[in-house]
């Protein structure tokens, strides 16, 4: 399945069952940074994610670090979910709201989740479920999105698992646009959104090390302006197609910057 914005296919076809070797020429997603502001916005979350690579701690340390973003990126995703709760209540394990507990175990596990991403997202979207909405719903609705949802979402699987020039940030946007916009399992939606647009960045490149917290950045911009982007994603005009990208990008930009905090945490000690 496809869909048109000013002249961009996204996502690419539905079914594709191997991505080929290179792009087709010309990249169907190409168009994207000529949006307003986009290939800007993109230039820039690409600056602050080098910035926090090239952090001395990187060298040897940068699995603490990566331990805790994912612990302020549970806590960030659970609170765009209208569950806000102290990092240090969620660092002592004194939180027990499923929507807490379910954006943890989702975040623990993306490590484990990266070598079959983009092979079989499909899969991995099916488990997030499972983590995100275990205490949410009945056990039998654990993992399968719903019928109306699938010929969209395997226009997504062809988006995850194909290939692009396109920088890593914007695919990373699309992704998560597309998973919130959509809402596939109708629970635990935007949490399993924002997992697999953090995935799309760690496996395509942007931050390899998932030491960046993405999630961190969309709360710090605020709740009603992830809502504002997000629906001007979902209505496809050009305007809110780039808004909700550069949108992502900032997010980004902070998420990088929450990075590079603890970094400086984890070297005080």
């Amino acid at each position: 399945m496809a869909r048109t914005v000013d002249g961009v296919t996204i996502p690419v076809r539905p079914g594709a069952a191997r991505p080929a070797p290179r792009p087709a020429a010309p990249d169907p997603l190409a168009p994207l940074l000529d949006l307003p502001g986009v290939r800007e916005a993109a230039g820039a979350s690409r600056v602050a994610i080098d910035r926090l690579l090239a952090h001395r701690l990187m060298r040897n340390r940068s699995a603490e670090v990566s331990a805790e973003s994912a612990l302020r990126g549970a806590r960030a995703s659970a609170a765009l979910e209208g569950v806000d709760v102290p990092l240090a209540d969620l660092r002592a394990g004194s939180v027990g709201d499923p929507v807490v507990q379910g954006s943890l175990r989702v975040s623990v596990a993306l490590g484990s989740m990266t070598e079959t991403w983009r092979r079989a997202p499909g899969q991995v979207l099916a488990r997030l479920h499972v983590l995100a909405a275990a205490d949410l719903v009945d056990r039998s609705e654990l993992g399968r999105p719903s019928a109306q949802a699938g010929p969209r979402l395997s226009g997504l699987f062809g988006l995850v698992t194909g290939e692009t020039t396109v920088p890593a940030v914007l695919v990373s946007a699309l992704v998560h646009g597309e998973l919130a916009a959509l809402a596939p399992f109708g629970s635990a939606d935007g949490v399993i959104a924002r997992a697999a647009g953090r995935l799309t960045g760690i496996t395509r490149g942007l931050d390899p090390k998932a030491v960046s917290v993405p999630e961190v950045g969309f709360a710090e911009l605020g709740r009603e302006a992830y809502a504002r982007a997000l629906a001007g994603y979902a209505s496809m005009a050009p305007d809110g197609v780039a808004g909700w990208l550069v949108h992502c990008c900032r997010a980004t930009e902070h998420g990088a910057l929450e990075g590079l905090a603890i970094c400086e945490a984890v070297l005080r000690g």
